[in-house]
């Protein structure tokens, strides 16, 4: 008798148990449906007709927007027109011309150079041509003999051998006198006269500045050493390094803007010329370079800049900036429902084009959003959810 009723008792309460945990699901399903709906209503606001007409609603549509990519970059010079200058014979600098700065025109004289290499070559210039000279009225000579019958042919052919050899040496001589700098009027007084240059001239091929001077009297320079650097300045290059994301928007031939900061973001337009083909696999980006005319000297070399890159025209989806509200780091737009209904979503957003912000995610073709007011109208909702 006592088996049975604890029997009965343990059935008791094994029932009551499972009441309760059904009695307990059901309160938590209850609630965790109250605080969906709560947190629904929180993002939903109903105005007035009054306030709703103080509100602009617009459909989404696909807009054509041309983005502008900036990329940091620095002016640097252009390199089709840089000429390096440098010794053509190892020896001593006995004067200099040029200082940094110095506006020069193609043959100018930058310095002048003395070496007994030049002294050589001079001497080896004049013994050939002699040589030339004694060569030349010997086959002469030889000719007239041979037409007398007191020679043979053949030394009229060595003659005429040697004469060759000669000019031919007295050739070689001169292009290496043509080397070391020495010009041809020089070279016609050497002929004429002997005169042996003590040194000859370091000139510049073309106009330009000169931006860097790397030379003093006195000093032995060898044709390794890079003496002078000559530049013309009125274009300049801008490098910039476009991230690799953004590089296929990037072509030869697009319009640019280069802001300098240095001269209060002053405004130079320019032309994208080349696009490099590989990524810098340090800072992952693309060497871009553009051309700027320059013709007032504005833009130095090293100095630092903005390429503002106008790309290619595209269709966005996208949205006003004034249609946006953001809380907690989270962009949200109004959505217009019926009878004066608006609910907030959230939205991912691109950069600012043209006081558009592309849509990302969260929206789509057609739907009608608030694009004047929403400010005002998260105000509303806000009061709602306070009281």
């Amino acid at each position: 008798m006592k088996f049975i009723l604890n029997i009965t008792g343990i059935l008791l309460l094994v029932t009551l148990f499972l009441v309760g945990c059904g009695n307990s699901e059901k309160t938590n399903n209850a609630s965790s449906q109250n605080n969906s709906t709560d947190s629904a209503d929180l993002n939903k606001i109903t105005l007035s007709p009054e306030m709703a007409n103080r509100i602009k609603v617009d459909q989404l549509q696909l807009v054509e927007l041309t983005a502008r990519l900036q990329v940091p970059s620095q002016i640097k010079v252009d390199e089709q027109k840089l000429i390096r200058i440098g010794a053509n014979v190892t020896g001593r600098i006995v004067e200099v011309n040029a200082q940094l700065g110095d506006e020069v025109d193609a043959g100018t004289i930058l310095a002048r150079i003395s070496s007994p290499q030049l002294t050589k070559a001079q001497l080896a210039y004049l013994r050939a041509h002699s040589h030339t000279e004694l060569n030349a009225r010997a086959a002469k000579r030889a000719k007239l003999l041979l037409e007398a019958d007191v020679i043979g042919s053949a030394e009229l052919q060595r003659r005429e051998a040697e004469l060759q050899v000669s000019r031919a040496e007295l050739s070689a001589a001169q292009d290496q006198l043509r080397l070391l700098g020495v010009t041809e009027s020089a070279v016609q007084d050497l002929e004429k006269n002997g005169n042996i240059l003590p040194s000859v001239a370091i000139t510049v091929s073309d106009s330009g500045t000169v931006i860097e001077r790397n030379v003093l009297a006195g000093q032995v320079v060898q044709p390794s050493d890079r003496l002078f650097k000559v530049a013309d300045l009125s274009s300049v290059w801008a490098i910039g390094d476009v991230p690799e994301q953004n590089a296929r928007n990037v072509m030869e031939g697009q319009h640019v803007e280069i802001h300098v900061p240095a001269l209060g973001n002053a405004v130079f337009a320019g032309q994208i010329v080349f696009v490099a083909d590989t990524v810098n696999p340090v800072t992952r980006t693309v060497t871009v370079r553009t051309v700027v005319q320059n013709p007032e000297r504005l833009l130095k070399p090293a100095m630092l800049a903005t390429m503002h890159i106008t790309e290619n025209p595209q269709l966005y989806l996208a949205v006003p900036e004034k249609a946006v509200v953001r809380e907690s780091n989270q962009d949200y737009v109004f959505i217009a429902e019926s009878n004066n209904n608006f609910l907030r979503v959230p939205v991912e957003l691109d950069h600012t084009i043209n006081k558009l912000r592309p849509v990302l995610d969260g929206l789509t073709v057609g739907q009608s959003i608030v694009v004047e007011g929403a400010f005002h109208l998260d105000n509303e909702r806000k009061l709602a959810e306070l009281e």
